[in-house]
């Protein structure tokens, strides 16, 4: 989120490919995780979510105008991907309703970037307030998983 009020072009794409580098290997790691717990739902949400961010990291370091069908593309991914890990009741109710709500918004985005509609990562309305709700989800998983206790990934 941090590259949204990046004070340049070159200082948004590092750090949306820092954070999506990042989050690519979470949504990775993730998938493991839950699989390995029985939850495949949320395992795929997961899974596609990394796809998705994969998506939108490829034009981490592109003209805005150029990104905006990896960012329709990945919109409709993270809209998957949040819903996917929401239905199941896996996470807190309050968390699973950040991250239904969040997914429409993506949903909402990926839509009109599909029918023409030239949104790109910064336009306002959406995707812009989109992003706190993306990001109070994400604090949402982090606050369980801390609080739980997950099975060890172990070499094999």
């Amino acid at each position: 989120m941090a590259g949204t009020f990046a004070p340049s072009a070159s200082v948004r794409g590092l750090a949306w490919g820092i954070d999506g580098t990042a989050l690519v290997m979470a949504g990775a790691i993730l998938t493991i995780v839950f699989y390995r717990m029985g939850q495949d739902l949320v395992a795929a949400g997961f899974l596609v979510f990394a796809i998705g961010e994969g998506v939108i990291l490829s034009s981490s370091a592109m003209d805005l105008d150029a990104s905006v069908p990896f960012f329709g593309a990945g919109s409709g991914l993270w809209a998957t991907a949040l819903a996917l890990i929401s239905l199941p009741p896996v996470f807190a109710f309050s968390v699973r309703t950040l991250g239904l709500l969040a997914a429409s918004m993506f949903a909402s985005i990926a839509l009109q970037i599909f029918s023409g509609i030239p949104l790109t990562p910064l336009s306002s309305p959406l995707p812009f307030f989109a992003y706190p709700l993306f990001v109070a989800t994400f604090a949402g998983w982090i606050w369980t998983l801390l609080k739980v206790e997950l099975p060890r990934i172990q070499d094999r």
